[in-house]
């Protein structure tokens, strides 16, 4: 395994990894694939149980009837929200509207799950591990979830036993669009020091 592939500085990728949503048609190889599970699994978990499990979908026929169940379930989620219609998503969920749509045609598909119902505490590292990986060799990803009420289809679309517990739905894919900075507020606004609202000395 070439881990030199993944000579990006951290800082690089940390600050130029953005939620992608638009991805290229262009399969991802299979030895690209390895190199970000490889990563994935190198990450801290609880104990060093391992319980973080990855299911790699590639085929574009699965991947298209994912799309579907996919669809179902983010409409379901703006449904708990009070939102039925396109018209009515607010600005900010227009992006992850469009990969609803589109999810069905991304090229790859990595499923973060836990054996023995686990929590996500040894699943989220991995997959940030994953997808700052992804990042450093031009793949774009962003993590999705999916609503309760497609988990028996999904289960049984893919044959995952009900003691395995899905965490995060993981799109990889070349970006339409480009990796950069992002916008987010000042961690004078959202860190807070030696006690809740304790002011940081940084500004």
């Amino acid at each position: 395994m070439d881990h030199s592939r993944l000579s990006m500085p951290l800082g690089e990728a940390i600050f130029t990894q953005r939620s992608i949503r638009r991805f290229k048609p262009d399969p991802i190889p299979l030895a690209d694939i390895e190199l970000l599970l490889e990563a994935a699994v190198r990450a801290p978990n609880g104990g060093n149980q391992q319980v973080a499990r990855f299911l790699v979908v590639n085929d574009s026929a699965t991947i298209g009837k994912f799309g579907a169940l996919y669809h179902e379930a983010w409409w379901a989620k703006r449904r708990d929200m009070g939102i039925s219609r396109p018209e009515d998503l607010p600005p900010a969920m227009l992006s992850a509207a469009r990969l609803a749509d589109e999810m069905g045609e991304v090229p790859c598909i990595v499923f973060a799950l836990a054996t023995h119902r686990h929590l996500a505490n040894s699943v989220i590292p991995a997959a940030q591990n994953l997808m700052l990986a992804a990042r450093a060799i031009g793949i774009g990803s962003v993590p999705t979830t999916l609503h309760p009420s497609v988990m028996e289809r999904f289960r049984s679309m893919f044959a995952i036993p009900e003691e395995v517990e899905l965490h995060f739905c993981v799109p990889l894919g070349y970006p339409r669009g480009n990796f950069g900075a992002n916008v987010r507020r000042p961690i004078s606004e959202t860190t807070f020091l030696n006690r809740w609202a304790g002011p940081v000395p940084w500004t």
